[in-house]
């Protein structure tokens, strides 16, 4: 008995220190996955909570997936939440569902998707959360579209950018955090990501958290996801249009050009930054006056990096519940 007791406190604390040093771990996993025929796509996505409870749409980035969300999910659904986590374009179970379709992976295109998989479900209104790709996803919308999102949850802020903008060269050490998007532009960062694209991710997730110990489980779980026949074409598309170097799709020449002027976010808004986020990101400071309606920031201490959601789910989760009061 007393062996049981002293082995469960140590685990108890453990798991306390753990959590303290943003050092736990997503052992979690959505069931069932979901699909929908959405705009150019039949999108793969988890469901979790009552079906009328206030909708709440999670956006993931590069290179994760779904799996971010998934201990904020059941955190949300438990509050009563209808919670969405889909798979982007390029991963997952989501398909194009014309093979003739242009493999895009610029802005536009994906906030598009996220209007388009909202519509499907009949979902007007949600609070929406993001990280990475999924932020600036989120940024987008409630931008463009306010009325189709009621509230932001936004990791790292500001993400909206321009082409224009990112012709102007940086200091030589804040280019060299840029480097995949150089070696990307290459058909040989192609070639290279195509091969490794596991031990590529896996080096990212490295760089970008480097005080999160995940497992070799838990990054096998969303690197599954990479697997998808479009992933390759999807992320190199992204990063070669930022740069300049790869042309996007006329249709989406209005939206890019409106968001070209970073245009303000009015909806309520909590931005999010981990203390030990080791990907690019701006300071808070330089973008708070974006956020023109209810807003407040709040930087997450414990050493965490830039998958907030995955790594410091309950912070993430009292966010979205917090920006529904603002």
């Amino acid at each position: 008995m007393h062996q049981d007791r002293r082995q469960f406190l140590g685990t108890a604390i453990g798991a306390f220190v753990a959590t303290r040093l943003g050092m736990t771990e997503s052992r979690s996993s959505f069931d069932a996955i979901r699909q929908i025929d959405a705009g150019l796509l039949n999108v793969g996505y988890a469901e979790s909570g009552p079906a009328t409870g206030r909708p709440v749409l999670l956006l993931h980035g590069w290179p994760y997936d779904i799996n971010s969300f998934a201990e904020v999910a059941p955190l949300l659904a438990a509050k009563g939440y209808r919670v969405i986590v889909p798979h982007l374009r390029g991963y997952g179970s989501t398909r194009f569902l014309a093979s003739d379709t242009a493999r895009n992976g610029q802005p536009a295109a994906l906030a598009l998707d996220s209007i388009a998989l909202l519509d499907a479900l009949k979902i007007e209104k949600p609070i929406i959360g993001g990280f990475d790709w999924g932020a600036r996803n989120g940024n987008i919308i409630a931008a463009l579209w306010p009325e189709r999102c009621k509230a932001l949850v936004s990791v790292s802020g500001y993400l909206i950018g321009s082409r224009e903008a990112n012709k102007a060269p940086l200091p030589p050490q804040a280019e060299l955090q840029w480097w995949y998007q150089f070696y990307f532009a290459t058909e040989r960062g192609r070639a290279g990501y195509e091969k490794y694209r596991r031990e590529f991710s896996k080096l990212i997730w490295q760089l970008a958290s480097p005080k999160w110990n995940f497992s070799d489980a838990t990054f096998d779980r969303s690197a599954a996801s990479f697997d998808n026949p479009d992933h390759v074409s999807i992320v190199i598309h992204n990063y070669r249009w930022r740069l300049g170097v790869a042309d996007g799709e006329a249709k989406y020449d209005d939206l890019e050009n409106r968001l070209a002027q970073g245009p303000a976010i009015s909806v309520p808004t909590i931005t999010l930054e981990g203390d030990a986020n080791g990907a690019p990101h701006p300071d808070p400071s330089s973008y708070a006056k974006k956020f023109t309606g209810k807003y407040s920031h709040r930087t997450i201490a414990g050493g965490i990096g830039h998958n907030l959601p995955q790594e410091a789910p309950q912070a993430f989760a009292d966010a979205i519940i917090d920006v529904n009061h603002l």
